[in-house]
Order: C-alpha cells, then structure tokens, then sequence
C-alpha cells in the first residue's frame, strides 16, 4: 500500500509540477511589497528593444538568460543546467532545464521553456527588421540549430574572447510576439512581455507605475519578496522626498546631492555600486558646423568639467578622456582629459572659419551665426541636470555659441534623437556591461533610426579597430586596440565626454540581503526579504 502511495505521488508531481510553489528552503520569510523610486518611464519592456537603464532593470526581474552571472563575476548555469564546448571553441551545445514555465500573461495554460523559444529569440533578435542594439553584439554567431527539444547548438563564425558570458541575452518565448518574425515597438508584447524570471508584470498602471509580482514557479524557487512596483518620477528632488516620507521604500539612484541628507537618516542604508557608465554632451554631425571636428574640440575645451562636477555633484566622480568607462579594463589612462581653455576653444572656432563679424558676441559662418539647440530628456528635470546644461549654455556663450536648451519629456526626447535625428546637442549617459563593446556607438554600420549611434559618426579607421578587437583572442590585444580606439575618439570628439559619477541606491534598512548587480542591478533581488514583523 505504501508503494501505490509513492507511485501515486510520482504521477501527479511529473503530470502537474507546478502544483506546488517552488520554495527557496533558505529559512527567509516570503512577504511584503518594496517599491522604489526610477527618474522616468521606459518605453518598452522587453529585452529585446529595450535600450534604457528602466527597461534594463526591469527585464532583469521578468526574464532570463542561457546563462547567468554571479556575484563574483563568474558564469553559472541559468535556463542552461549545463554545455558543452568544442575544442575549438567555436561550438556551444546548452542543454536546458526542463521545469522551467513561462508567466501565464494572458493565458491560462502552462507553457514550458523548450529549444524552440531560444532559437525563436535568437532568429527574432538578428532578423534585419528588428531594430536592437543587440543585432550587432551577437553578429559572431553563425547559426543557432535545435537537437532536440531541450538541446540547442550555437556555431560562431570564429572563436572570440569570453564567448560563454555572452550567452546572458533574454530568452523570449515564441508564442509571445504578435509578429512571429521580427519585433517592433508597436508589437503588443513590448509593453505586456511574458518571461520566466522571478517577477511576472502583473501591470503598468495609468500612472506608469509597472507592478510586478513573484513567480511561485520560479525554478530557483520563489522569490522573497511578493510584490515590487516601479514608480516613476519626473523631478529627482520630489522622488528624494517621497523616500523620505515612507512613500517608496527605495531610489535605485540617489541624486549627488541629496546623498548628505540621506546618509544621515537611520531608517537608510547607503549601497555604492560601481556601474561602467559616463555622461557626455553628443553631437549631431549632420550639422555642418559640429561636422567638423576643431569646432567639437573647441566646445570640449571651452567648459569647465572640474567646477561641473564639484559644483553639481559634490565632487562625487571622475572626469573622463573617452569612450570606456573608468574602470574598464579597456579605458586608456594615457589619454588625458583635455583642460579648460576658452582661449584655446576660440582659437580652434577661429580656425575652423568662425568669427564675430556684427561684434554681437555671437561667431558666424558663410553669414550664418553659430545657433544650435540642445534637446535634454524630461520635462521637469534634476537640479543637478539643469544646472549642467545652463553651464553649458553659459560657457559656450563665452566663445561666441548660443545654445538654446529644450527640455523634453522622455518619450518625446527619444523620438527626437533616436528617430527624427531632430537635434544639435544632447546631454545624456551610457551604461555599459563589462564587455566594453562600443560598437553601436561609434560603427558606422550603427546609424540610422532608433540605433546608438545617433550622432551620425564614421570613420573607417575606427570600424577597422572595433572590428579587430571582436576577432581577436588575445585580451591583451584587444586591450591594446580598444586604448588606441579611446586616443581615436577623445581626439575626434563625437562626444565631449564628461564624468562617472559613484552610484548609490537608496534602502530602506527592513530589505535585507540586498546585494546589487553594478549593470543590471537586480540580478540577486530574489534572494532580498522584509522580515515579517515590517512587512506591509
């Protein structure tokens, strides 16, 4: 009798494995609702046009990878239990886990990850007509090939340097998009995505509040934590005092200079994270005049970078020559930031054909004067910010330039810069993983509408370097090669390059367990819990 009884149990566990919430076993309790505090709302959520820190963060919570990474920056097993790798390095074969189900969305049926979804994902991610910035980041791949339903095969075109860790792209399922071919913004699956990471979007509400609850079949067992909710702000100073006010319960990025005041609170704690990440003022080379690259130079020397940062960010960072963050193996620390020197910044626009011919202040050209507009993202932006850009107005005055600044909301921006190409100048940031590939940036192969490279820069000198660093397999090489592209671009000027500033999230002390990701920053949120008695 006991035997029928053990049997009986067998068959109903492999018949309906979710029948039961997968448990973590960790003796945490599960409970309680943390909502934290993001500057804006991402456009779409899914990880594959996503291109947005919001976005980022948020499909970090809804999907996963073939493989993960850990804390100590090591690649560990995720929808792949385990692979192997030919000695040549060029064919990967993942065997995937068999108990992994997809978030019901909108149907109630139980779907489980198979070989299909992964070589949908890839077929849909490379397809022309998707426009992603992850199209050229996997072009080393040859051919993604099914051997059965939970073996996939990957063959790259050539062996490349840390080839497994770049198995971390989101897995999305094949019923998911309406279009089964490529994926658009206007895809109903961008703002309604369904994954198998350990949140599922349970909404966005009308107020783009993005609520996300646990997945009970998580299959590294559910998460703690039963609820998360994104809330978006438009103004950093207000987002700041609703922390302070119990109104979330986090900011994933505190504001420079509100770190005082809330360093002294108790109710807080303080995570600095690293992220690979700068700010940069970046051009629109369609302009004639910012075309040319004495009068990019001349704007770079022209401001004060040092007194921005002390002033607005309390010294908080680093200046920065170029296109790596500071940190990366692939920075050049030879290059040095060019310094202030308006004299010098008049000198170049002098040689690059401008004067004050109306003894106005202003520079002109062929009788044009030099006007441009600067397009900065939401409305009613930091303090930090505005006070950056209105620098920037005044020092570029002082060298003949009216800049006239357009703050823009953040949908709006996006459409102007990454669409419509509808600018001169833009203030705004970029945050890298650790593979240091600048190749949307700065490729040629990367401009054109809702691309990384809206600035419109070519330079077949520079595709040639960024082409020779992905087929290298010596780190060293490729090291090499990415400083010589740092001294190419600090000397070209695409961008003034400006800071890196430290990051600090904002916790209240009830989370516990908060370890955080420096990119994707909620990589370990599973394991985060309240305790019970300071759930809500």
């Amino acid at each position: 009798m006991k035997k029928i009884v053990i049997v009986s149990l067998i068959l109903i566990l492999s018949l309906s494995p979710n029948i039961f919430a997968k448990d973590k076993g960790d003796g945490r309790p599960n409970g309680g609702t943390l909502s934290y505090g993001e500057f804006g709302r991402p456009a779409t959520l899914d990880p594959i046009t996503s291109n947005e820190m919001i976005a980022v963060r948020v499909v970090e919570l809804l999907f996963n990878g073939l493989v993960g990474i850990n804390a100590k920056q090591e690649v560990v097993p995720e929808l792949a239990e385990k692979w192997e790798i030919s000695t040549d390095n060029r064919t990967f074969i993942f065997y995937l886990r068999k108990d992994v189900l997809w978030h019901k969305g909108q149907s109630a049926e139980d779907r489980y990850l198979t070989a299909d979804d992964v070589i949908f994902t890839y077929n849909i991610m490379t397809h022309p007509k998707t426009i992603t910035a992850l199209k050229l980041r996997y072009e080393f791949i040859q051919e993604a090939k099914k051997i059965d339903s939970h073996t996939v095969q990957f063959v790259l075109k050539r062996p490349i340097l840390n080839a497994l860790a770049k198995f971390t792209f989101k897995i999305i399922p094949k019923h998911g998009p309406q279009n089964p071919e490529f994926l658009t913004r206007d895809d109903p699956f961008v703002q309604n995505p369904v994954g198998t990471g350990p949140y599922y979007l349970k909404t966005v509400t009308s107020d783009g509040e993005i609520v996300m609850l646990s997945n009970e079949n998580y299959f590294k067992g559910r998460p703690h934590i039963d609820k998360l909710i994104a809330k978006p702000f438009a103004d950093q100073n207000i987002m700041t005092q609703a922390l302070m006010f119990n109104a979330i319960d986090m900011m994933v990025l505190v504001n420079p200079r509100n770190i005082p005041e809330i360093e002294g609170d108790k109710r807080f704690i303080m995570y600095p994270y690293n992220a690979l990440s700068y700010s940069f003022f970046g051009y629109n080379l369609k302009n004639p005049f910012l075309a040319d690259k004495k009068v990019r130079k001349a704007f770079t020397y022209a401001i004060n970078r040092q007194e921005m940062l002390e002033s607005f960010f309390n010294g908080r960072g680093t200046i920065i020559s170029g296109p790596f963050a500071p940190g990366s193996w692939a920075y050049n620390l030879d290059i040095k930031p060019l310094p202030y020197d308006p004299a010098k910044a008049k000198e170049l626009l002098a040689e690059a054909g401008f004067k004050d011919s109306n003894s106005d202040g202003i520079v002109e050209k062929d009788g044009k004067p030099f006007a441009a507009v600067m397009k900065v993202p939401i409305e009613k932006e930091s303090e930090a910010v505005k006070r950056v850009v209105l620098a920037f107005q005044n020092y570029l005055k002082n060298i003949g330039v009216d800049v006239k600044v357009e703050f823009r909301e953040w949908q709006a921006w996006k459409e102007d810069v990454f669409a419509e190409g509808n600018f001169d100048i833009v203030f705004a940031s970029w945050v890298f993983d650790d593979s240091a590939d600048i190749s949307s940036l700065f490729h040629s192969g990367e401009i054109g509408q809702w691309k990384n490279n809206f600035s419109g820069y070519s330079n077949p000198d520079v595709d040639a370097l960024i082409a020779e660093s992905k087929l290298t397999l010596d780190f060293e090489k490729r090291r090499t090669i990415n400083q010589k592209l740092h001294a190419m671009l600090a000397d070209e000027n695409p961008y003034t390059f400006l800071w890196t500033l430290t990051n600090y999230a904002a916790v209240q002390k009830k989370v516990r367990k908060v370890e955080i990701h420096p990119y994707k920053f909620f990589s370990f949120a599973d394991e985060w819990f309240i305790p019970e008695a300071e759930q809500k």
